[in-house]
C-alpha cells in the first residue's frame, strides 16, 4: 500500500524545508561558504559582502540548520542571556530586538533579563544558570546582577564597559567618550562658556566615562562647569535640573544631560522657570531614542546605534562560543544636531 505524500494547506503538497544547498545556489557561493557565514566564522575567508549576502538568503528563505544532533554533540542548549537594567528603557528593548535577530538567524533563544531596580543586586531567575544557559550578554549597568545568575561563570560578553574591568569577558562597547566630545565641541562652537552637567546618579563605567570627556573639554576650553546629578527619570531629573538652574550665581546657557530622558525632565523645568530653548539655555541629550523627537523643541542628541549594538553583542557571544577569543569591538557614536542648541545671546551673553 502507498502512502500518501504529506500535504500542507488546502491540499497542497507541503514545502520542502530549505537547504543549506538552496541559501548557497540564491546567495550565488558555496554550501562550505554558507556553513562559515552562519556559523560566524566567515572573517578573514569570505568577505563581508559575501556574508550578508547569504545572510539575507537564509533570512528570505526561511532556512534554519536543523540543529538537533549539533546541539547533543556540543552540550548546548542554544539560549542566551541578555541582562539588561530595565525593561522600560527603549534603548535596551532595541539593543535586545538586534540580539534576537542574530540569534534566530543561528537558532539561538534570547532570554531578557532586567536587573530589578534598574542597577545593583538581582535573585537568581534560574535554578541553575550553568545548567540552562550557553552564554551570557550584559550590559555594564546591570553587571551586579551577573554574581547572583552566577553569569560570570559563562561565557561572557559585556557591553558599554570598562575595558580595564572586563572581567575577563570580550568586549562590545560604544563610542559614549567620542559622542560627549561632539556635544561639547558643538556647544563651544556655538559660543557657549557656562555649562550645566545633568549627571545620572548611576556609578556605572558609561555615565563616569561621560562626566570625564565633557570636564576635559570644557576645561581645556576655560568654560565654566557645574554637575548636578539626578535619579535617571523625567521627573528626578526635572526636579534637580530645576535646583540648579534657580541657584543664585551666574545662569549656565547650556545643559548637557547623561540621557534623553533627563533631556526630557530639563526641558520641563526650563519651562517652569520661563527660560525659552533653545533662545535662553541650549539643551543635549544622549541616546536618541524616539523621545528625542518628540519633545518641543527636538532635541539635538548623541546616536547610539543600539540594534546593531546588539547584534555586535549576540554575533560576539557565538564567536566565543565557537572557542575564540575576539577583538574589543567599538561602534561609533554621531551627533544628531536638532532644535533644542542655538548661540547663546537672548540674555545678553
Amino acid at each position: 500500500m502507498r502512502h500518501a505524500a504529506p500535504e500542507g494547506g488546502a491540499g497542497r503538497p507541503a514545502a520542502a524545508r530549505p537547504t543549506s544547498r538552496d541559501v548557497a545556489r540564491a546567495a550565488g557561493v558555496s554550501q562550505a561558504a554558507v556553513s562559515l557565514v552562519l556559523g560566524e566564522k566567515w572573517r578573514g575567508r569570505v568577505s563581508e559582502a559575501t556574508a550578508d549576502r547569504v545572510r539575507e538568503s537564509a533570512r528570505t528563505l526561511g532556512y534554519r540548520p536543523n540543529l538537533a544532533a549539533r546541539n547533543l554533540r556540543l552540550g548546548r542548549t542554544r539560549t542566551a542571556l541578555l541582562v539588561v537594567p530595565a525593561l522600560t528603557n527603549e534603548f535596551f528593548a532595541r539593543v535586545y530586538t538586534g540580539a534576537a535577530e542574530v540569534a534566530a538567524d543561528h537558532g539561538f533563544g534570547v532570554v531578557l533579563y532586567p536587573s530589578p531596580g534598574g542597577v545593583g543586586p538581582a535573585r537568581d531567575p534560574f535554578d541553575s544558570a550553568r545548567a540552562l544557559l550557553d552564554g551570557v550578554i550584559a550590559s555594564s549597568m546591570a553587571a551586579e546582577a551577573l554574581a547572583a545568575i552566577r553569569g560570570d561563570e559563562l561565557p561572557l560578553v559585556m557591553l558599554d564597559s570598562d575595558p580595564a574591568d572586563s572581567r575577563g569577558a570580550a568586549l562590545v562597547n560604544l563610542g559614549i567618550a567620542e559622542g560627549m566630545r561632539q556635544v561639547a565641541d558643538h556647544l563651544l562652537a556655538l559660543g557657549h562658556r557656562r555649562f550645566l552637567h545633568l549627571a545620572a546618579d548611576i556609578d556605572s563605567w558609561t555615565f563616569r566615562v561621560r562626566a570625564r570627556m565633557l570636564a576635559e573639554r570644557l576645561a581645556e576650553a576655560g568654560a565654566e562647569l557645574r554637575t548636578a546629578p539626578t535619579p535617571l527619570s523625567v521627573a528626578g531629573a526635572r526636579e534637580a535640573a530645576g535646583s540648579a538652574l534657580g541657584a543664585p550665581g551666574s545662569s549656565p546657557t547650556a545643559l548637557v544631560c547623561d540621557d534623553d530622558l533627563l533631556a526630557a525632565g530639563a526641558l520641563k523645568a526650563a519651562r517652569r522657570l520661563g527660560l525659552r530653548v533653545p533662545e535662553d539655555l541650549s539643551v543635549t541629550g544622549f541616546d536618541d531614542v524616539m523621545l528625542a523627537g518628540a519633545v518641543d523643541p527636538e532635541l539635538t542628541t548623541v546616536h547610539l546605534p543600539a540594534e546593531e549594538f546588539g547584534r555586535q553583542g549576540m554575533r560576539t557571544l557565538l564567536t566565543v562560543l565557537d572557542g575564540e577569543r575576539p577583538a574589543p569591538l567599538t561602534l561609533p557614536a554621531r551627533l544628531v544636531v536638532r532644535g533644542s542648541t542655538a548661540p547663546p545671546g537672548a540674555r545678553g551673553d
